[in-house]
């Protein structure tokens, strides 16, 4: 059965619903994130001085703010340049340029380069049936194509995790069996000959080789002369590993006037990808949650458990922040009442998903009644939950991530044109309404969450 909140919770929850939808707060920090700072990558200036920035403003709401240590990778993108260098009908002198972009953690080539034949799987199961034999001293494509008419549907991120695993693990599958490289085709929609990045993670017992993103239409061209007979790339990546380097996760309460040892999370990551300015992934999720305390500050409220922001650091490079925080926070995970994270773009949200028992949905439905005029009153239960949150949930936190369309989302995804401009005012304000009032409602509901 639905239970019913007080009057003046819900009267209350209106009110941050309408003070989010008139704000532009949200949308005036991702500015400055974007357009001042710019990318963030993990361990790089631009990182330090986003955690500085939010950790500064965050203090200025009047939040009990502070920043807990991680070390973190840090490695520098270089050079990056490919093209096919022997091809069947080749004219003389002609060669063919490869869009493509390194992947997180790569290590370089030769400083000049190295050029082999390229083989062309579309599996794992294929990569395996082809042997060492065909597959030895060879740079290895996994022409593995993105679900563009899955994600216009609705369903970007099943589609992406369709792709996913062969940027992380297919080079050291290929190198497993003395492949010299490996290259991805992009893990992304929207073919505009972008190359979308992303980590990689070597296995400790095969050795390291060189790893890119190839744009859609350049793993077509390769593939499409290939069915003639051989190619060969010649591949210059430059990457650079130094030390990990001292980095922070920013932390910040608000603190609760009944059970302030209770913690509800609001969060999005900090960190972003190079090649773009990191808006959508995931400036826009970070400035969510600083909108949620904004707003109670604007409105006077005061939620009776804490609320506590948290802008996560390096979880494009295997989710470092959230997993540092689960550890150094095991002792009170009993204390975490909820965790919340927006990191799948600033569309309009459709509602939320819940990874926590069943009988939660009967205890959300108000709140759901009070999103319903935005569109966004909708919940689903899902197996998966945002990256940094999931050591929470693992543990038995219930958790939470904004539902939002994501049909485009994949188009920008660790791209260059993961910009400002791919994110509408209205939406990114319809997102903070959606979170802080889900905030507001757990931080003051009147029982406990089931675990």
């Amino acid at each position: 059965m639905p239970i019913s909140y007080p009057t003046q919770l819900m009267t209350e929850l209106k009110q941050i619903q309408q003070e989010a939808l008139r704000s532009d707060y949200a949308y005036r920090q991702l500015v400055h994130l974007t357009s001042k700072i710019g990318p963030r990558l993990s361990g790089s200036v631009q990182a330090q001085q986003a955690v500085d920035y939010v950790a500064g403003e965050l203090r200025r709401l009047g939040l009990d703010v502070r920043l807990e240590k991680l070390l973190v990778p840090h490695w520098v993108r270089g050079e990056e340049t490919a093209e096919l260098v022997k091809f069947p009908a080749q004219m003389s002198g002609v060669t063919q340029r490869i869009v493509l972009t390194t992947l997180g953690g790569s290590i370089a080539t030769p400083p000049n380069g190295l050029t082999a034949e390229v083989v062309i799987v579309h599996s794992f199961d294929e990569l395996e049936a082809l042997g060492r034999t065909n597959v030895e001293g060879k740079i290895v494509l996994f022409n593995r194509r993105f679900d563009q008419q899955m994600a216009a549907q609705g369903f970007g991120l099943e589609a992406y995790k369709q792709i996913a695993p062969y940027r992380t693990g297919g080079p050291s599958a290929a190198a497993r069996l003395g492949a010299v490289a490996a290259l991805v085709r992009s893990a992304g929609g929207s073919n505009y000959r972008l190359p979308h990045a992303g980590f990689t993670r070597y296995v400790k017992d095969v050795p390291q080789i060189p790893a890119a993103a190839v744009t859609a239409e350049d793993a077509d061209l390769i593939a499409g002369v290939g069915t003639e007979g051989p190619v060969r790339l010649h591949l210059t990546l430059t990457p650079q590993t130094f030390p990990n380097a001292v980095s922070y996760n920013v932390i910040a309460d608000l603190k609760g006037t009944e059970h302030p040892e209770q913690v509800v999370i609001v969060s999005g990551h900090l960190d972003s990808w190079d090649l773009g300015t990191g808006a959508i992934d995931d400036g826009a999720g970070v400035v969510m949650a600083m909108q949620t305390v904004q707003l109670l500050r604007e409105l006077n409220l005061h939620p009776k458990r804490t609320i506590r922001v948290i802008a996560w650091m390096s979880e494009e490079f295997g989710g470092i922040g959230g997993k540092a925080y689960a550890k150094n926070h095991e002792a009170e995970i009993a204390n975490h009442f909820a965790a919340i994270e927006s990191d799948l773009c600033a569309g309009h949200p459709l509602g939320f998903n819940i990874k926590a028992k069943q009988t939660v949905r009967p205890m959300l439905e108000p709140l759901s009644m009070v999103l319903q005029s935005s569109g966004a009153s909708l919940t689903r239960f899902t197996e998966d939950i945002e990256t940094d949150i999931s050591p929470l949930a693992d543990a038995g936190v219930p958790c939470f991530g904004l539902w939002q369309d994501s049909r485009t989302y994949f188009n920008y995804h660790h791209t260059a044109a993961d910009t400002l401009d791919k994110v509408v005012p209205r939406e990114l304000a319809e997102n903070a309404a959606v979170m802080a009032v889900l905030a507001y409602a757990l931080a003051n509901l009147p029982q406990d969450l089931p675990r």
